[in-house]
């Protein structure tokens, strides 16, 4: 089991205060402080925007890592729906991306989930999966015009 680092997630947090850390990380590029929010199992999964599954804390560090490169990743979360029971949490939300390009600064949009276990060590995330983007916001299913399944 891996010792927690200083900057782990706190031991009562709620899955909320984990994934305003997650992002948080993501925003500051700070590896450590997004390493800190996932489980520590071996089968947490990592999907990035049209991105293969990623396996494991090691796949998933150097996946951020090759991400952070370029810097972190200006984020912010809306839409946040929850499903929460005593020891699970699943989050599904909006992610609005500012992307810089020869025209300004556009947003992006991605769906996204976060799954979250209550662990010996508190909330914990097991899974992020992200759709690929979108430069238009995203409709509730009840205005959408085709499913795909």
């Amino acid at each position: 089991m891996a010792t927690p680092s200083p900057q782990a997630a706190h031991l009562l947090a709620t899955p909320d205060d984990v994934e305003a850390q997650f992002y948080e990380a993501l925003r500051e590029a700070d590896i450590g402080k997004l390493m800190a929010v996932w489980s520590d199992d071996d089968d947490i999964v990592c999907v990035h925007p049209g991105g293969p599954r990623v396996t494991g804390a090691p796949a998933i560090r150097a996946s951020f890592e090759a991400i952070f490169e370029r810097g972190g990743i200006p984020v912010q979360t809306d839409q946040v729906q929850r499903l929460r029971s005593l020891d699970a949490a699943v989050h599904n939300l909006v992610e609005a991306v500012a992307i810089a390009s020869a025209e300004g600064v556009q947003q992006a949009y991605v769906v996204a989930t976060n799954v979250y276990l209550k662990t010996a060590l508190g909330w914990r995330l097991v899974a992020h999966h992200a759709s690929p983007g979108s430069a238009l916001p995203p409709r509730d299913t009840a205005d959408a015009l085709t499913t795909l399944h």
